[in-house]
């Protein structure tokens, strides 16, 4: 008997690929905007959306997602209006979003920290059928927008006061950057878990950084990384029982390293094939221009 032939075993590795897919497809706009703790405060917030289904006995995956998403829109607020106290709202944001996930939890019938251990850590036998189901409608909608919008959101990533003199809205796009990082925090919980999901965002695209130069590649190469060290780090769990978030996001720092490693070589290689090509004498920055004649036309 494999492991494929238990029901939590497979609602679990799909949630894993789907994990793979979205953390990253995100995490780049993120890593692009210099915004990489972004999902790490959203998935504060979201604890108490956690807290908040298990007092009111309804669905913590969207309960999370309606209250990262508020969560989400709040931080944006701040970062547009809040200026020199921008930092000290943030904090209280981060850690009343917390506080508050331990306190409703606590409140709840029968409710205890306990409960919160799979959100924060992930768990595999607790995905259940609905949270598959919430995972796969939330997936859809972070490919949708990462890569249905992915030339305004590079856009607005890269320089937002160019991206605004071109006529996009940049307020926006933020906006909806900040939201989708939400709903990729709530879809990634079940299996990561709230505390670690911001690494699987990040790693990967560092990762595939330290080799690719474009981003059609960088986006290619994150997905790519993403998705096997999700299915490799839930597999893991499985046989090894250990915590799968914890081995997760291990294996993909392993992979960053193992990256830049391999980074070093391959640029030297690159660098001697750019020689290589040139003709001998001097490279063509150091050559001097022939001097424009007075009547303004060029020599031949």
């Amino acid at each position: 008997m494999t492991f494929l032939d238990f029901p939590f075993m497979q609602r679990a590795l799909l949630a894993a690929v789907l994990v793979g897919i979205t953390a990253p497809a995100v995490g780049i706009y993120l890593v692009q905007r210099r915004q990489a703790l972004l999902g790490d405060g959203i998935g504060h917030v979201a604890m108490t959306g956690v807290g908040l289904g298990f007092l009111l006995s309804t669905s913590p995956v969207w309960m999370a997602t309606a209250v990262s998403v508020l969560g989400a829109v709040l931080m944006e607020l701040i970062r547009w209006y809040g200026r020199t106290r921008g930092d000290i709202a943030l904090a209280m944001l981060f850690y009343g979003g917390m506080a508050g996930g331990v306190m409703l939890i606590n409140l709840a019938p029968g409710g205890s920290n306990a409960n919160l251990m799979s959100y924060l850590f992930g768990s595999l036998t607790t995905v259940s059928r609905s949270d598959v189901t919430a995972i796969c409608l939330l997936a859809g909608f972070v490919v949708l927008v990462t890569l249905g919008l992915r030339r305004q959101l590079f856009a607005v990533s890269q320089d937002e006061e160019f991206a605004r003199v071109t006529g996009l809205p940049v307020r926006a796009l933020n906006l909806l950057t900040a939201i989708t990082a939400a709903v990729t925090v709530t879809v990634a919980m079940r299996v990561v878990g709230l505390l670690l999901v911001s690494a699987l965002m990040v790693v990967p695209v560092a990762a595939a950084q330290q080799l690719t130069r474009s981003f059609a590649a960088t986006f290619a190469v994150a997905v790519a990384i993403g998705v096997t060290v999700t299915v490799s780090g839930t597999v893991t769990s499985y046989y090894q029982y250990v915590p799968p978030g914890a081995t997760i996001v291990l294996m993909a720092i392993a992979a960053f390293f193992v990256l830049t490693l391999l980074a070093a070589p391959l640029a030297r290689r690159r660098a001697r094939a750019v020689a290589a090509e040139q003709p001998d004498g001097d490279p063509t920055e150091c050559t001097i221009p022939a001097a424009r004649p007075a009547d303004g036309t060029v020599g031949v």
